[in-house]
């Protein structure tokens, strides 16, 4: 087996790992005339101020490499393109927080992975149902732009009574740019590792939120 397909293989197995998270969602109902062209669409929010952060992470993950070479060659001038982007991304917050209605809303509990994700609502959606998902993740304040079909959304049980939401919703992410997938997989990752600190004995104050 080649790297490329192992390295494929391991992406594919990062995908399923989930994690209970909170988020600001906002779910659109995708009216039949326009399910052809969810690919399209897109593409034509790539330069949406919604999704400039995770825009800027796309960019910054083809950096890495280069990155390490010049760290390795000329310290100082790495720390200064690394200030740069601290920098660009302090901007990029400010420009997604100013134009971005989903940042007052409540966070909605979530079970997510870069497949799907199961999430408490308060309308009930139909089986089938494509459905236009606009995800803000934080601390990151990453918006994530994707589609997805509705698996089954069910009235809520236990333990999930006295979250204030109606309805328990599972969604299979179906159309979602692949730098938007390892993102997700990321900050899922990024979770987990926080949570097994915040478990561990030896984690000191603040170190779970590095």
């Amino acid at each position: 087996m080649s790297e490329q397909d192992k390295s494929a293989q391991a992406s594919e197995r990062r995908a399923y790992f989930r994690v209970d998270d909170a988020i600001r969602l906002g779910l659109r109902p995708v009216p039949p005339e326009e399910l052809g062209r969810l690919d399209e669409r897109l593409e034509q929010n790539l330069a949406n101020s919604f999704t400039v952060m995770s825009s800027l992470a796309a960019i910054s993950g083809e950096m890495v490499v280069n990155m390490r070479r010049i760290e390795n060659s000329d310290p100082d001038v790495a720390a200064y393109l690394k200030a740069l982007d601290r920098k660009i991304e302090v901007l990029g917050r400010a420009l997604t927080a100013g134009d971005n209605d989903l940042v007052e809303q409540p966070a909605h509990p979530v079970n997510l992975s870069a497949g799907g994700m199961g999430v408490l609502v308060d309308e009930r959606y139909e089986p089938g149902q494509v459905l236009e998902i606009r995800m803000l993740l934080f601390p990151s304040f990453t918006g994530v732009l994707m589609f997805g079909d509705v698996i089954d959304c069910e009235p809520v049980t236990e333990p999930d009574r006295d979250s204030g939401y109606s309805y328990r919703m599972r969604i299979s992410f179906t159309h979602m740019r692949e730098q938007d997938r390892d993102l997700i997989i990321r900050h899922v990752l990024r979770c987990q590792s926080n949570e097994l600190r915040r478990r561990s004995p030896s984690a000191g104050p603040g170190e779970a939120d590095e």
